[in-house]
């Protein structure tokens, strides 16, 4: 059996998700802290990339040995307490359950959930640096054009133009379920639900959604910049800062 987590962390301190011989990682990090545990190598498996300075809200990961049954040591429910001891204050486990040896966190995800955030406001917060993208004020027609835009960016499509130049992905279509913006108080939410995202997708997509906003483009141009599977055609990829990955759905 394996160890299904869900964990949050604050991504400003790392260089991503994915292990790196040269930087430091949430998933080293969380491999050394499930190895001092359990005192034995652990496989720790992610269900996704993100990128450095991306945060999640509720990643979904695996930690297992190599053989044997990891929730025999160390109950599942008692492992929640074990590993946030020997975690830093920037990463957090907020649950955990056993799972089959078959179950695969990154390969049975059916969608996943990522919101921007961006903070529209006169004065920046010397506060949420790193944590939130900061812009001038977004009028409420403005507002209303973003999410025209925003949700002209759904259906099962080939997201290219929204793609990073330089990514060695081959197969650009995905199918996005909802794409939508909401206001918190000073925060303006742009929220996307897809079964799978291709590299900086989620980022492109909200600054193209801005530049909707701010009059650069319509909300009617948003298919032919679809279609036209050109980076070029899209607008800027927005800061890391803003990005949090929100929910795992199976």
């Amino acid at each position: 059996m394996k160890l299904w987590l869900t964990i949050s962390y604050d991504g400003r301190g790392y260089a991503g998700w994915q292990a790196q011989d040269n930087a430091k990682s949430v998933q080293r990090t969380l491999t050394d802290a499930a190895c001092a545990v359990y005192k034995r190598r652990c496989l720790v498996t992610g269900c996704s990339r993100t990128d450095s300075g991306v945060h999640a809200r509720a990643y979904s990961c695996t930690v297992a040995f190599e053989d044997g049954d990891i929730t025999s040591v160390i109950p599942a429910g008692a492992a929640v307490r074990a590993l946030n001891s020997a975690l830093p204050d920037d990463i957090a486990v907020l649950s955990a359950s056993s799972a089959d040896d078959a179950f695969h966190p990154r390969y049975d995800v059916k969608s996943k959930t990522y919101e921007y955030v961006i903070r529209d406001a006169e004065i920046r917060s010397p506060f949420l640096s790193g944590l939130v993208y900061e812009t001038r004020p977004i009028s409420e027609p403005s507002f209303l054009r973003m999410d025209a835009a925003a949700r002209a960016m759904t259906g099962k499509r080939d997201f290219a133009a929204f793609m990073a130049s330089g990514s060695k992905i081959r197969d650009t279509v995905r199918e996005v379920f909802d794409c939508s913006l909401r206001r918190e108080g000073e925060f303006v939410i742009f929220s996307v639900t897809a079964d799978g995202f291709l590299y900086k997708m989620v980022r492109t997509m909200a600054g193209t959604a801005l530049a909707a906003a701010r009059g650069r483009i319509s909300p009617e141009d948003v298919d032919g910049i679809i279609a036209s599977r050109s980076r070029a055609c899209a607008a800027e990829t927005l800061p890391p800062c803003g990005l949090y990955l929100c929910r795992v759905d199976y």
